[in-house]
Parts: C-alpha cells; structure tokens; sequence
C-alpha cells in the first residue's frame, strides 16, 4: 500500500510543533499546521479510504476486468469529493506540492491494484497523469 499524502503531511506538522517546542523554529516562522489543519486532513483521509475501497471492489472477487467505465466513476467520485475539501479551505487546502501528491497517489492506488493505467488513459487519449483533470478544482 502507497503511503498517504497525509502521512508526510502530518509528519511536517509534527517536526514543526517540535522544533517550536525546542525553541529552535521561531513560531512565527511555523507554517505547517496553517498548511495542514487537522481537520483537513481527517477529511482528505476520509476521501482517500473511501478510494482505496472503491479501487478494491473493483478488482477484488470479480469474474471480469473492471470496465473503463467503472474505473472512470471512481476516479472521478474521488476527484469531486477531493473538490469539496478543497473548497472547505477556499480553494488553498491543495496547492501544487500538495496537488501533485495526490495525482501521484491516486495513480499509484490504481497502479498496485493491477490496473493498466497507462493503457487506460491511452483509450480515452491521454497521459495518466491527466486521470483526474476533468473533474478537478485543486
């Protein structure tokens, strides 16, 4: 399983809640948790753990391949509820680190469930890194 954006997220909050505790980060200077508020983040996990399931009944106990269809619906399922998020935080909850951690997760969850993502996006003509730009705001 790929690790979470989220993980490193939180633990860039950590590091920083340490180096102020140690006086050794002016508090001033911490960004990390406005960056990263908790909330935020249990939201994201929420969304990313309804992913990760739906990428599993895709490919989990079926006779058949998942249709492109289907793979489509759950990408973009994923994309729009990643949109509500975003827009909780005024459109700032994802900016382009933040942007590219996710795109690279959402191909990789794709990618370990033995998804062909590269063929996939090739029938409906475009890259996988271009999965998710249809339905997303962030």
């Amino acid at each position: 399983m790929m690790a979470r954006p989220t993980a490193g997220w939180r633990e860039y909050v950590a590091a920083e809640a340490t180096e102020t505790a140690a006086g050794t980060l002016d508090p001033d200077d911490a960004s990390a948790a406005r960056l990263y508020p908790a909330e935020m983040l249990a939201q994201t996990d929420e969304v990313l753990t309804g992913f990760e399931a739906n990428v599993a009944s895709l490919v989990s106990h079926r006779w058949e391949p998942a249709t492109d269809a289907e793979i489509l619906e759950v990408i973009e399922r994923t994309v729009k509820a990643l949109n509500v998020v975003n827009a909780r935080y005024n459109g700032a909850a994802y900016e382009t680190d933040e942007r590219d951690r996710l795109c690279e997760y959402i191909e990789g969850v794709l990618d370990n469930a033995g998804i062909d993502l590269d063929a996939f996006a090739g029938r409906h003509r475009m890259t996988r890194h271009e999965i998710t730009d249809e339905w997303r705001d962030w």
